[in-house]
This record gives C-alpha cells, sequence and structure tokens, in this order.
C-alpha cells in the first residue's frame, strides 16, 4: 500500500486527507498524540502537543523516508519535531490506560486483522473527553465499486484490485455505530474524492469537476470519509468551585418596591 500512496491516485487521496486532518488538529490540545499506521499521512504535523508517536504495525519502505522528508521540511517551518516512529501491536497498544489525548487512524482499521480490537484498545488509552479521527474507505463509492468488481475478477483470473493489500472496506454508518457502542460522541464527519480511481495524472485532471459536483449533488459517494469522535464517561460531570455557587447566590438580584411618582403614600402601602 505504501508504494501505491506514490502514485499519482495515492496523492490525490492523501492531499484530501492532509487538508481534513490539518484543520482539526490544530486546535486539538493535549500532551500525547498517536497515529496508528500509514507514516506517508503525517496526520500530527500541525499538531501542538508536546509528546507524538506515529505507531506501524510493521515496517514500511519508501513512503518511511518520503514521511521523514517532510517532517524534516515541516521542522524547518516551525511545525514542531517529527513524531516518533514506533513499532507495535495495534491490538495491544504499548500505554496505558487513559493516557492518550488523540489518536488518529489513517486506514489503520481496515489494514487490522480484527478492527473491533483495535478500536477497543483505542477507548482503553484514550482519556475522557480524548478525541478519535478516523479515515477510511468508502464501499459505497465509485473507488469501493471499483475494488469489488476487480476482486470477483481475480476469481476467473482476469485482474486485480486497484487498491492492494486493503482489507474490508467499513462503511461510514456502520463505523458511527460501533463507536457509539464504545461510548464515543460523533462529532463530525465528511465526504470526498469524487473522481474514478484512475492511474494517469492526466486523466485525473479531466475529472477535476467532479470534486465540486460531489460535494453539492452525491456527497455521500466520495471515495473516502474524515470523521471525529470525541470519548465520553457515562456518570462523569464537571464540577465548579463551590465558592461560584455562593457568588451567584449572593448576586441574585432583591425585590425591591417602587414608589409610584404619582402616589402620596408609602410604598408597600396599598392606595
Amino acid at each position: 500500500m505504501d508504494e501505491w500512496l506514490l502514485t499519482p491516485a495515492g496523492r490525490y487521496l492523501l492531499a484530501w486527507e492532509k487538508a481534513q486532518v490539518d484543520r482539526i488538529v490544530g486546535d486539538l490540545f493535549g500532551f500525547h498524540a498517536v497515529q496508528l499506521g500509514w507514516p506517508c499521512l503525517d496526520t500530527l504535523r500541525h499538531n501542538r502537543m508536546p509528546h507524538r508517536w506515529v505507531l506501524l504495525d510493521r515496517p514500511f519502505g519508501a513512503c518511511v523516508e518520503e514521511a521523514a522528508a517532510q517532517g524534516a521540511a515541516g521542522d524547518e517551518a516551525g511545525h514542531g519535531a517529527t513524531p516518533r516512529a514506533v513499532v507495535a501491536d495495534f491490538h495491544a497498544l504499548p500505554f496505558e490506560t487513559q493516557s492518550l489525548d488523540l489518536v488518529v487512524l489513517p486506514h489503520s482499521l481496515e489494514l487490522a486483522g480484527d478492527p473491533h480490537q483495535t478500536l477497543r484498545e483505542v477507548e482503553r488509552v484514550l482519556v475522557p473527553e480524548g478525541r478519535i479521527i478516523i479515515l477510511g474507505f468508502n464501499p459505497a463509492s465509485l473507488w469501493g465499486l471499483q475494488q469489488r468488481c476487480a476482486r470477483m475478477g481475480m476469481r476467473i483470473g482476469l485482474g486485480r484490485p486497484p487498491l492492494p493489500e486493503t482489507g474490508e472496506f467499513i462503511g461510514y454508518w456502520r463505523l458511527r455505530d460501533w463507536l457509539r457502542l464504545l461510548s464515543f460522541e460523533i462529532e463530525g464527519g465528511r465526504f470526498g474524492c469524487y473522481r474514478p480511481l484512475l492511474s494517469s495524472q492526466a486523466w485525473l485532471d479531466r475529472y477535476r469537476w467532479m470534486e465540486p459536483a460531489g460535494d453539492r449533488w452525491w456527497p455521500v459517494l466520495g471515495a473516502v470519509y474524515f470523521l471525529v469522535a470525541v470519548k465520553r464517561v457515562r456518570g462523569m460531570r464537571l464540577i465548579g468551585p463551590s465558592w461560584k455557587q455562593r457568588q451567584r447566590a449572593k448576586a441574585a438580584p432583591a425585590v425591591v418596591a417602587r414608589r409610584d411618582p404619582h402616589s402620596s403614600e408609602p410604598p408597600g402601602q396599598a392606595s
């Protein structure tokens, strides 16, 4: 998959996903952030948290070298230090319970052997009110249709799937249900990449018109989706200092009698 991301279609995908992630992570604060997989897409480059890691379930090839070069350029531009890369098992994350403020999953669930277990691990390591960002391929899209048809053709010896090394595409609404079962609250989501899955940059440019048309006329049919959710803990309530309660009580308006300027009687007496 890392080599495919260096193709015209892969770069087209990465450009859209970078734009979506960059506009969100810069406003998320905390101390610890983790990205699971896909080092070609540096989702934490604009994040300000002091401790950041990229977890890999296996060593990557040329994609890692390009990500390192992009990270060095980001350091010179003042975006902060490049996240440290660590090889780890996504089904057993090497972090303590409730220790992370942000976890980003760029197509990690599709590549995971057990996406349910990966989500459970993310829920475990996130602090209450921590956030999860998920990027995934949309099965109800042109790309999803092309992938399914190519897999059917492989069974009779015709061609190969255009997206290599991908597992099952997880639908957007199905994923929302999974997150709700883990007590996540969906904050937002978006679809993108409406052009067909083509190997030529020239042909991709010819279908540029499909981007604004897709956003307007068929927004849920984009090739990929972007989703943000926050971890809610049932029964937890933020309680302010008790002096604020007393201060509000003292500041309550007092009821006073108003004297009618046209009346000759003192206030409080009936006329």
